[in-house]
């Protein structure tokens, strides 16, 4: 799999908001204004800047279709995610929940700490041709910078207690970080008890659609209720980009 290297592997950092810093603070690396729809938005994502470029003429770009996996003896996902407060940002594109250090997902000899995770509605990623209410995207980091996104499906169902803690926590203001005070959070209640998944190369679903990225998929969904769903769609009616081409590249599926 090609990898970022650690000077790109840091511009897509800054571009995911891992540091979660105020906008105040940002505003020396900021990045031209971009949309999921009209002007600015995926189609035009490419031309919006030079950095971007990657996100019109990249070969393995996110998300994909996931068909015709090929059945693999692939490595145990073994996460080790602590509790953590709660800290969150409305950043215009996507809520966005910071994770502090010390959880780490261990891929046979590969170890990431997650850094973040976020949502976007409808899924970004389908599987056989399907597409589904809500997904979450743990974003990891290993020490060289290297990144490793694990995809957390929702569909409609039970309701689910850990995004009760966040929707009910929502920022007030758009672009603002928010301290919880009192109130963790522990990722590891949106991941199902079989941890079964698809692999594959892929990018950064949001400019600058950095390649390099390690995409893990969860095969068995979460489920969210009708209520929560309303709750984010009312926020984001729309923060998915489309459907990109696989260009033949390898996915891989856990036996």
């Amino acid at each position: 799999m090609r990898t970022l290297t650690f000077e790109k592997a840091s511009v897509c950092l800054m571009a995911l908001g891992f540091a979660l810093v105020p906008a105040r603070a940002q505003a020396q690396h900021a990045t031209p204004h971009w949309s999921y729809s009209g002007h600015g938005g995926p189609a035009e994502w490419g031309g919006l800047d030079p950095s971007f470029a990657a996100c019109s003429n990249g070969k393995v770009q996110s998300p994909i279709n996931i068909t015709g996996a090929k059945k693999a003896d692939l490595p145990a996902l073994t996460f080790d995610y602590t509790a953590v407060p709660l800290r969150l940002i409305d950043n215009g594109h996507t809520v966005q929940v910071s994770y502090a250090g010390g959880s780490t997902l261990t891929v046979g000899k590969d170890v990431y700490t997650l850094k973040q995770f976020h949502f976007h509605h409808p899924s970004e990623e389908h599987v056989n041709g399907q597409g589904f209410d809500l997904v979450a995207h743990l974003v990891h980091a290993d020490a060289a910078g290297h990144l490793a996104v694990v995809a957390v499906l929702f569909t409609r169902g039970a309701p689910n207690p850990l995004l009760d803690v966040i929707w009910n926590n929502l920022p007030k203001e758009k672009e603002k970080v928010t301290d919880v005070p009192g109130v963790t959070v522990n990722v590891t209640e949106f991941l199902p008890a079989d941890r079964g998944y698809y692999t594959f190369a892929g990018s950064l679903t949001t400019p600058p659609c950095s390649e390099g990225v390690r995409w893990i998929v969860l095969k068995t969904r979460a489920t969210l209720s009708d209520a929560q769903l309303a709750t984010f769609a009312k926020l984001y009616p729309g923060d998915a980009r489309p459907i990109q081409p696989a260009n033949a590249r390898e996915i891989l599926e856990s036996r």
